[in-house]
């Protein structure tokens, strides 16, 4: 690609007490593109994730976002940046109902009548939740609250969505309810950097992948090259 990257993360390292977490990864998002990164539990994703969105330090490398470099912005700034992260595990507010969540993403932006008619693209998006918009979100399921923390990041109009494992303990009916909500938004043009466990899944809906083993990107190409290379088939698609 000839256009510079909207996300470009370059020699990313990760420590914790001393283990390298992430040794040295880098790795490049392109506007309108969906990216995966796939690998082993304990392979470094989420770690990287984190790092990038400035929840954890990085230990040396450069990140940037349209240019601007990331790596001493505090977390708070991204969202207005434009990049906003579904994280691992989900974190709705469980007290607050689900059109009180939805407007929570929206929290930086100036013009209501957008805000709503976004809402109302959200119910489109998620049924579901258009029949749970009352209901407080602790109560909704684990499928239902994906759903909410999906939405949510939405309301924010990202010009980048990070998704971290958005499938995990989901029945596979829910899954694959998540897993089409994010192929229809990728078809719209949105930019989105996916983790997630199901890497057949993930080859399916990314343009291009990563491979992380160890801290380390050990592989990388069009996600329909790998979804069909012998090393990515054994290891990871259970081939």
């Amino acid at each position: 690609m000839d256009k510079k990257p909207l996300l470009e993360v370059k020699d990313l390292c990760v420590s914790y007490s001393g283990i390298h977490a992430v040794k040295s990864i880098s790795f490049e998002v392109h506007e309108g593109e969906c990216v995966c990164l796939i690998g082993s539990n304990g392979a470094g994703k989420t770690t990287t994730l984190k790092a990038l969105t400035r929840l954890i330090a990085l230990e040396r490398g450069e990140m940037a976002f349209d240019g601007q470099s990331l790596v001493k912005l505090p977390p708070w700034t991204l969202v207005s940046m434009g990049m906003v992260m579904v994280p691992e595990g989900r974190g709705i507010f469980t007290r607050m109902r689900v059109q009180e969540n939805l407007k929570m993403g929206a929290h930086l932006r100036q013009d209501p009548l957008a805000v709503a008619q976004d809402e109302e693209r959200m119910y489109e998006l998620f049924p579901r939740l258009k029949e749970r918009r009352d209901h407080l979100g602790g109560y909704l399921s684990g499928g239902e609250q994906q759903m909410l923390a999906m939405a949510r990041a939405l309301m924010a109009c990202p010009r980048l969505l990070i998704l971290d494992e958005p499938s995990m303990g989901l029945s596979p009916i829910m899954a694959e309810k998540i897993f089409e909500v994010i192929r229809q938004l990728s078809k719209e043009g949105m930019t989105i950097l996916l983790v997630e466990q199901n890497a057949t899944q993930a080859l399916r809906l990314a343009k291009r992948a990563y491979v992380i083993d160890s801290g380390l990107v050990s592989l990388s190409g069009e996600s329909s090259d790998l979804l069909h290379d012998p090393m990515v088939r054994q290891a990871y698609l259970g081939a």
